[in-house]
């Protein structure tokens, strides 16, 4: 573990840089789960995530001539803004790998905290290449090499966290949810936790489809995830740290894996019901409440919001990700009869009452006595979808459910 005195020492490091973020107590959260809730609004931070703390206590550190030969980083978005964040206020030249697939919002943000201090590169699909080029690159030029989480100055700022969540607490804290990538925070915080109030449980939180920690303890070592969903971003990355996994080991007692679609329910409804923007990666420790909902009854928790530099383009893709979690979006390939009337028959007799066609294509492509379309259907409750179906097989109407056909619904929809 990273030592309790040197957290102590990030935190004096970053004064004035990442001022504490509000711990704040939520009432419509609490009430649902019988329990205290509280939020660590790392959401707040001056880049929007907890991610400067790590990175400015680590360039923090460097002699004046490593940062005279400026630094290298890669990231997914929010340590590339920490990183970008420092450099310009030490004056120090950084270069910024980061994933092709990387939202606009992100990149530009990097490109507004950094100024002419930072120069942003695009390479890979992935964090896990992008990081690749960035090393290479470090390498040659004899840059610095700013890892966003397998580094201990990272993990020792990023135990800051930590830290005030225990000095803005009273009362003792029975559990912590913890968003889960290259496990920089985690380790950090968990260290801290570990030394100062041991009997707190801290939670690891992963999204399913980008499980590299989870794999990695099912294995008993570090494994490289072949193909992750890099939907949640800012935790979405194919292989845990070599520093960060023993210490996880040691300070975390358990681990959450949470669905993708889980996470954009979340994010609607943090921002309908609290006005709370988060990104995905913001949201993943509220999405996990459901799974311990019976264990932090009645105890004092805690969830870090880990950022929200969520791009506003993507407000659709979330949308539509949730309603096929929550299995209120339905898709079909539907054989209609060529004849007239057909679709009114559909309205009439297989449409509920509150079910709506939200997409129709169709083509008569030739004179055979049925043609497919591609519709999309919405219902209210998850109940519907089954009285759907039923009546679509009453009515002798040819389908196929495309939304357990991962290939045909890539292609279609």
């Amino acid at each position: 573990m990273v030592s309790v005195e040197n957290i102590y020492k990030a935190k004096v490091l970053l004064k004035g840089v990442a001022d504490p973020t509000p711990l704040m107590h939520n009432v419509n959260l609490s009430d649902h789960y019988a329990c205290q809730i509280w939020l660590k609004r790392e959401d707040l931070q001056v880049v929007r995530s907890y991610k400067i703390r790590g990175a400015y206590n680590k360039m923090a550190g460097l002699s004046p001539e490593q940062l005279s030969r400026g630094v290298i980083c890669a990231s997914a978005g929010n340590h590339a803004q920490g990183v970008a964040f420092a450099c310009r206020k030490m004056k120090v030249h950084g270069i910024i790998y980061m994933p092709s697939v990387t939202p606009k919002q992100k990149i530009k943000k990097v490109q507004l905290f950094g100024k002419e201090f930072v120069e942003v590169r695009l390479r890979g699909d992935t964090f896990d290449e992008a990081n690749t080029e960035a090393m290479r690159i470090a390498g040659e030029e004899n840059r610095t090499f700013v890892h966003p989480f397998d580094d201990e100055r990272v993990i020792e700022g990023q135990g800051t966290v930590g830290l005030e969540i225990l000095e803005s607490c009273k009362d003792p804290i029975d559990y912590v949810f913890v968003a889960v990538g290259g496990g920089g925070l985690i380790s950090g915080l968990g260290s801290y936790f570990e030394q100062i109030s041991p009997d707190t449980k801290i939670i690891g939180v992963e999204p399913s489809g980008a499980a590299a920690l989870h794999a990695a303890l099912e294995a008993g070592k570090v494994v490289t995830l072949d193909k992750i969903d890099n939907f949640v971003d800012g935790a979405a990355v194919q292989r845990i740290g070599e520093i960060t996994f023993p210490i996880i080991q040691k300070v975390m007692d358990d681990l959450v894996l949470v669905p993708e679609g889980k996470v954009c329910s979340t994010i609607l409804q943090l921002y309908n019901e609290e006005g709370i923007v988060v990104e995905p990666a913001g949201a993943l420790t509220i999405a996990a409440l459901d799974q311990y909902a019976d264990k932090i009854r009645g105890k004092n928790v805690v969830c870090v919001l880990s950022g929200s530099n969520n791009d506003i383009t993507r407000t659709e893709e979330i949308k539509e990700r949730s309603l096929l979690y929550e299995g209120l979006k339905h898709y079909f390939i539907i054989r209609f009869p060529q004849r007239a009337g057909a679709l009114r028959d559909f309205l009439n007799h297989v449409l509920g009452p509150t079910d709506d066609i939200t997409h129709f294509e169709y083509t008569k492509k030739h004179n055979r006595e049925t043609g497919p379309a591609l519709v999309g259907i919405q219902v209210e409750h998850r109940s519907d979808f089954d009285a759907l179906v039923q009546r679509m097989e009453e009515y002798h109407f040819s389908y196929q459910p495309l939304n357990n056909s991962k290939m045909l619904f890539d292609l279609l929809i």
